[in-house]
Order: C-alpha cells, then structure tokens, then sequence
C-alpha cells in the first residue's frame, strides 16, 4: 500500500466530465511469423510480466470520504488479468483510419475506478492479418518516460524469448480504515490555512528570486500573448485519433544540420502544422502560436512509478515564414524556457496536490476553463511530447511490433495533442483531439507531414527519388511520410 505523491493525486483530482486523465498507446503487430499468436497468448503473457512492471498495476485506487485527502494504492486481491483485457474488431477494410475511428471511441472513456488504473483491448480485423493492441492507463501510475520503460517488461528483442523468472507476489494489504481516513481528512482540513500560507510564501520566493533572470532576458524567456485558434476553447468529453509515421534519418538530419535537439524540430512540425491548419480553415492568426511541452524531471537511474515531470510554455515562432530561421528561432525559445524552468525549480516549492485537499483541487480545475475566457487569454495552444523510444525491434507475445502511435491527455482549452515517439527508424507522430473542435483529425496530419516536407526541403534540400526494389515485408522502406490514405500494410 502506498499513497500517491502530490503531483500523482493530481491527475486523479483533475478529472471531470471533460478533463481525462488516462494516457494511450495503439500498437500495431504482423503476427505472420508467430503461428500461435493469438488473444490467449496475449493475455497469458500480460499476467506473466505485468506484476514484474511494479505493483502499481496489480492495486485499487482507494480514495478518502469526500476527497479530504490524497488516495492510496492497494493491492487488490482479486486481481485477474482477464479484467482488463478486451476483445474488438475494427469495421471493413479495416485500413487505418477504421482502427483510428475506434482508437479515439476507447480513448473516449474513462478507466474504471474500481479497478487497477489500466485496460488493454485485443483489436482484430485490420487489413494483412495484423492485430492492434490499445492500451490504456491513468497518468496517476505513470508519467511518459515510465511509459517507455514498461515496453522493456511486456516486449522482447525476439519472438521467441526463453521464459522470465516469476515476479514475487504482490502481499496481500488493507487501505486505511473508514475512522484512520476520516481522521488524516480532518488533519488536513486543521492544515489547510497553515499549507496554503506557506504555499503562498514559497511561490513569492521563486517570483523574486526570478526577478533578475526575467529582467536579463525580458520577455525571450516565455511567449507572450497566445491567439487562440478553433480548436482552443471548452472541451468535450469525446477524442478522436489520427496518426503518421516520418523518417528518422531525415528528422536527425535536420537537426544536425542545424545545430539543435530533436524536439525542438518536433516543435517546429508541430507549430507549422497548426499554422498550416489555421490557414486551411480560414483563421487569422494575430500573433505567434504557443505549445505546453512537458518535460522529465526523472533522474536516469529512477525507476519509481512516480510522476517526475515539469511543463516549459515554448513559442514557435509561427509569425517567422522561413522554416529554417524558424527552427533557429524555436532553438533559441526552448533553450531559454529550459532555463527558466530550471531556475524556477532551484526554489523548492510543494506541489498543489500536496497543499490543497483533493476535493478542492477538482473544483479548480473545473473552474479553469471560465478563468481562461475571464483573462481573454490561454497559456498556448496545444501540448506537445516527445518521447524517445527504442531503436531495436520489439516482439510482444512472438509477433513484430510494426508502428507505435501514443495518445495522450487534452488540456483545458487545448483540443489538440501531438506526442512523438522515435522508435527504429521511424518518427510515429500521434494526434489526440477532441472531435468538437477538429472534426477531421486526418487534416491535421495531412499538415504535420506538410510541415515535415516544407522544413526538410528548406534545411537539406529537395532529395532525389528513391527507388526501392520489391522487398519482404521486414526489410528497410522507402524515407518518407506514411499518408493517412496508404494501407497498414503498406505503411
């Protein structure tokens, strides 16, 4: 039994009907050369490695009586894999949009709280006899950097692995009573003037310990005033998914050519994307665009299933029209908002979960949204991640791991995610929006590979065709976007 960090509670407390808090992934498997592959075989190797990942994904979540103080973690029991693995068949031809259409349907409902923070679905009927496994799994348990690191204990370096040692059993424990809860809640409640008081003096604290850094840099270090596009307003409860798949080596090419990181030519799509689908639908654009990028605060050996992650507020630069000074520019932006956010993180400070009781957590954020539109203004316009993923072929239960396209959280008045994972030779970009706002997800990537081709072309130069012999379906392919029209197969 454990109790959740601050920072972990608050993806619980955050939830309402529109606000999820569960983060995704939808990979895509070629089970040709595994001939015993199967949803049993799936489900067997799921109960085998999931308690070696931590306990964390064998325990209920327990909250308090009215939300008075943060939850605990307990070992459940009656833990049977079973309940958490589903079965579902996408729709004919069963291309890709069709498996992106019941994606976004899954990624649309919230985790079942009465049971450990996860779900997997077994999705069958995609084209080429190819198998798709979605899962699902509150932000409480794992930040994306933990997410990366769960593939080491449910994937292989082959298909056919020699077998695990068992993981130790989880020992059976009991949550804290109904009199030890009600007590710790009004403990806090006793607390709660004293925490909010010192709160307040730690952030005055880091507010004149800034003052310097920002009056150096003056207003370089973070955007300023973000204009809202259509897809900034108030959230649904629906999402909706599309995907795409660029090339590695010319992603890193750029980069080097440059002379910047990965993400900041992440940032670079991404902001150029938006722009881009701004444009297609008519918006002015008063103003550069803005993104929330989090970023780990994980040390390199930490293991722990906690959240460590802080969020940097990145200017694209979208108000520059060359891609490639553009890109400079965007080099620039992050390198200062990373040393702004070190500087802040210098001056210790509790997180907000930590001083506000759960309960009260919940109605500030339902209050954002209405805070937002009182300020006429929005911190930016979407999220993006960038996880590095593995760079080695991946089994899971014996058949290929093909593409990995992540899903992620929704941010109040942001209706729009991009989250990247490198992984082999692919850049596989993942689009999480919410349908009210951008009914056709598609056109979004259609612009993240527009962008792609426009900032490729400008730094290394328009490559020449290539030509590519007719190849077995494992052998390298052709460096170019995957499109949203192109087969699984083909992709």
């Amino acid at each position: 039994m454990k109790q959740l960090s601050g920072t972990d509670s608050l993806f619980v407390s955050m939830e309402t009907t529109e606000i999820h808090s569960h983060i995704g992934g939808l990979v895509i498997l070629d089970p040709s050369a595994s001939p015993d592959f199967g949803f049993e075989k799936v489900r067997t190797t799921l109960a085998e490695r999931l308690p070696q990942a931590g306990p964390e994904w064998v325990s209920n979540l327990q909250e308090s009586p009215l939300g008075l103080s943060r939850p605990y973690l307990v070992p459940d029991p009656h833990f049977h894999v079973s309940r958490h693995l589903h079965r579902i068949a996408v729709p004919a031809p069963g291309g890709m949009r069709e498996l992106a259409e019941v994606a976004g349907f899954l990624h649309s409902q919230k985790i079942d709280r009465r049971l450990p923070l996860w779900e997997m679905w077994y999705i069958e009927g995609l084209e080429g006899g190819r198998v798709a496994l979605y899962l699902k799994t509150h932000h409480a348990l794992m930040d994306g950097m933990k997410g990366a690191d769960l593939s080491v204990h449910l994937c292989d370096m082959e298909p056919s692995p020699a077998p695990r040692p068992e993981a130790a059993p989880v020992p059976a424990e009991d949550g804290p009573g109904a009199l030890e809860q009600a007590a710790e809640g009004i403990g806090n409640l006793i607390a709660l003037p004293g925490r909010v008081a010192s709160y307040g003096l730690q952030m005055a604290r880091r507010g004149v310990r800034l003052v310097p850094f920002l009056f150096e840099r003056g207003t370089d270090a973070a955007p300023g005033i973000v204009p809202r596009l259509s897809f900034n307003g108030d959230l649904g409860p629906r999402r909706s998914m599309s995907c795409t798949s660029l090339p590695l080596d010319d992603i890193k090419a750029i980069k080097n050519a440059v002379g910047v990181k990965l993400n900041d030519v992440a940032l670079e799509i991404s902001g150029s994307a938006m722009k881009k689908y701004a444009r297609r639908n008519d918006e002015e654009i008063s103003g550069s665009l803005a993104v929330t990028c989090p970023i780990s605060t994980r040390a390199k050996d930490d293991t722990t299933s906690m959240n460590k992650i802080a969020n940097m507020m990145v200017d694209c630069a979208t108000d520059i029209d060359d891609p490639f000074e553009r890109l400079q520019k965007i080099h620039d932006n992050t390198t200062q908002a990373k040393e702004l956010v070190s500087r802040v993180r210098e001056t210790p400070i509790n997180s907000i979960g930590e001083v506000l009781p759960p309960s009260l957590v919940n109605v500030g954020f339902r209050a954002l949204g209405s805070l937002a539109d009182l300020a006429g203004t929005i911190p930016s316009n979407a999220t993006v991640s960038n996880v590095p993923g593995p760079p080695v072929q991946l089994y899971i239960a014996g058949a290929k791991v093909e593409f990995t396209f992540p899903m992620s959280v929704l941010a109040t008045t942001q209706g729009l995610n991009f989250t990247m994972v490198s992984f082999l030779d692919r850049f596989d970009v993942g689009i999480t929006v919410d349908p009210e706002m951008i009914p056709d997800a598609w056109l979004m990537a259609e612009c993240v590979e527009e962008a792609f081709t426009e900032l490729r072309d400008a730094v290394l130069g328009q490559p020449a065709p290539i030509e590519v012999e007719k190849r077995p379906a494992d052998t390298a392919r052709p460096r170019r976007p995957v499109t949203p029209e192109r087969s699984i197969a083909a992709a």
